[in-house]
């Protein structure tokens, strides 16, 4: 899967994955509105709201990126109703020959952890008939519980042709009170951080092909230091890329993600693109055209990306 990935990158030049990270107060009047009309002040309501958001901003950006990336909880906050939006929004982009990046951050051990990884990544199999649920191409992995938690998603990355992004250095600022914490060891001192790279690397041996592996690595855009170092510690591992925009992350700061050919990784801007309108940089095209902010926002950071990784 990780693959395929690098080929939709290669091939529109953009290394920008759009997070469909929806709240109500990121989506315009009229939108909302009509959804009440229809549906009332509802889950239900509420949930078609963030549809036809998503759609929108699909149907102006989905021709310059490779994939997207939903954040599951902004859609269980609306129960089932969200939960449909959820998966309409991944139909939807499969639909456009888009990669789905399912931000599910998903951890646990034996069958609970197998059960996860088959409801996203693999295919249910009821009696004779195997049935796709939430249909993901990758998702991300919490690796707290050790192998006994990421073996499991592994297996059906390779039943499936999927994928996964391992949580290595996570770009929000209280990351440094575990991850930065040193692991003292006969084979020398490393901070965790660096440990899980260490076995991200090892678990994605058995799924590599090509350069990568389809066991990738959350690596955060706010420590760009540490992206240098966590490259060199995973040659073989592709990176996502959180933090760039709202959270600070800039093109200047990544090019140390990325491998020498300027490929290796792939970055994620969430509000910085749907909220794009509400921005002083895209005020001119105002709540009607939000969409076409979030296009020309895309554009802008796939010339900010491109200018610094050397593509």
């Amino acid at each position: 899967m990780i693959e395929k990935l690098i080929e939709k990158i290669a091939e529109k030049n953009c290394p920008v994955v759009v997070g469909l990270d929806p709240m109500l107060s990121y989506i315009p009047d009229f939108i909302r509105n009509a959804a009440y009309e229809k549906h009332g002040k509802t889950l239900e309501g509420a949930a078609e709201a963030v549809l036809e958001y998503n759609k929108k901003i699909l149907d102006a950006t989905a021709d310059l990126i490779p994939a997207i990336k939903p954040q599951i909880a902004m859609y269980e906050q609306f129960g089932i109703p969200g939960l449909k939006a959820y998966i309409e929004t991944v139909k939807m982009a499969h639909e456009k020959g888009l990669i789905v990046i399912g931000d599910i951050k998903r951890g646990d051990i034996g069958s609970t952890s197998a059960a996860y990884a088959t409801a996203h990544i693999g295919k249910m199999k009821i009696e004779d008939v195997e049935t796709p649920v939430f249909d993901e191409d990758i998702v991300t992995v919490n690796p707290y519980l050790g192998i006994d938690g990421v073996k499991p998603f592994v297996d059906v990355c390779k039943a499936n042709d999927r994928g996964i992004f391992v949580l290595v250095k996570t770009s929000n600022p209280s990351s440094v009170d575990f991850q930065d914490k040193v692991i003292v060891s006969e084979k020398g001192n490393r901070r965790l951080f660096e440990e899980v790279a260490l076995k991200v690397e090892e678990w994605g041996a058995e799924v590599r092909h090509g350069n990568y592996s389809d066991v990738g690595a959350v690596t955060g855009a706010t420590w760009p230091k540490a992206g240098e170092e966590l490259r060199a510690l995973m040659p073989h591992t592709f990176f996502l890329v959180p933090g760039y925009g709202a959270q600070g992350g800039k093109g200047e700061d990544l090019a140390g993600f990325f491998d020498k050919d300027g490929a290796g990784a792939i970055v994620n801007s969430s509000r910085g693109i749907i909220c794009a309108y509400k921005s002083e940089a895209y005020a001119k095209y105002g709540a009607e055209n939000f969409a076409d902010a979030s296009r020309q926002a895309v554009l802008d950071m796939k010339e900010d990306l491109v200018s610094h990784i050397g593509k």
